[in-house]
């Protein structure tokens, strides 16, 4: 009967042990950190051993999110909304998926809901003063943008982004001061250095302004025009920066003007 007993101890002390799931706090905590792949295994395990609920859901929304997948996290935030309506967070992450997607119509509702909502965070406030840039509407811009620098005065995206409303508007002066003020808080950004110069470009080369009421069709290619003036006088420099302008300003891919640049950089 001794050599069974043994047996049973020598198979039970070599049994590989069973982890536990790891707590939900620890995978919240790299998703916010940023090692995202880790999260992604962490959070399997805990599905793959039985843990459920809003607390899961809301972080598969959240690294979802922090990946890039904007289709998938906005589904998952608004599952999680019709559960939470008054959730800031949800609303505001929700809009700012939609928006980086291109849905400016989601991403107005649900960004003016987060705003509406108490303890709303600077993304949010940011995020609305985009929206208003995609619809010109200016005065909503400058409020947004606004709120959003008096919740955070040092964030230069903010500071970016009131530059890039001002270029919109067809006032270069002002939108490289907004540049210059962003490049200073955030050296490092290629976003911001690309803003600037182009900014810049744009006043040294004295690129025509918007006229008040213009659409952006007419001033895209007005803007079109003057770079292919410059081209035939031989200024590549405003040539380059009248045609860049042209495609912003255009609000889509202007093929005059994309085509013009194209030829211009071949120079």
């Amino acid at each position: 009967m001794i050599v069974p007993i043994l047996l049973a101890l020598d198979v039970a002390a070599t049994a590989p042990a069973v982890l536990p799931p790891p707590a939900l706090s620890d995978i919240e905590q790299a998703v916010r950190v940023g090692r995202l792949e880790q999260a992604q295994l962490m959070i399997g395990r805990a599905m793959a051993a039985g843990v459920k609920g809003a607390q899961v859901d809301l972080i598969l929304a959240d690294l979802a999110f922090a990946q890039g997948k904007n289709d998938e996290a906005l589904v998952r935030y608004q599952q999680l909304l019709a559960i939470a309506p008054d959730d800031t967070m949800l609303a505001e992450r929700a809009g700012v998926a939609a928006l980086r997607l291109g849905n400016v119509a989601a991403a107005a509702v649900l960004i003016e809901r987060a705003t509406k909502l108490p303890n709303a965070s600077w993304h949010a406030w940011n995020a609305r003063g985009v929206v208003a840039d995609t619809q010109h509407d200016w005065t909503q811009a400058d409020k947004a943008y606004a709120k959003a620098a008096e919740l955070a005065p040092d964030e230069a995206e903010v500071t970016n982004n009131q530059g890039w409303s001002e270029l919109l508007r067809g006032d270069w002066t002002k939108a490289a001061e907004r540049f210059e003020k962003a490049a200073t808080r955030d050296p490092k950004s290629s976003r911001i250095a690309n803003n600037l110069e182009l900014a810049r470009a744009a006043l040294a080369s004295d690129l025509p302004r918007r006229r008040p009421g213009e659409d952006d069709r007419a001033w895209a290619a007005r803007l079109n025009d003057a770079g292919v003036a410059a081209l035939l006088l031989g200024d590549k420099q405003r040539a380059v920066a009248a045609f860049a302008q042209a495609l912003e300003a255009s609000g889509s891919w202007y093929d005059r003007a994309a085509n013009n640049l194209k030829a211009a950089n071949s120079r």
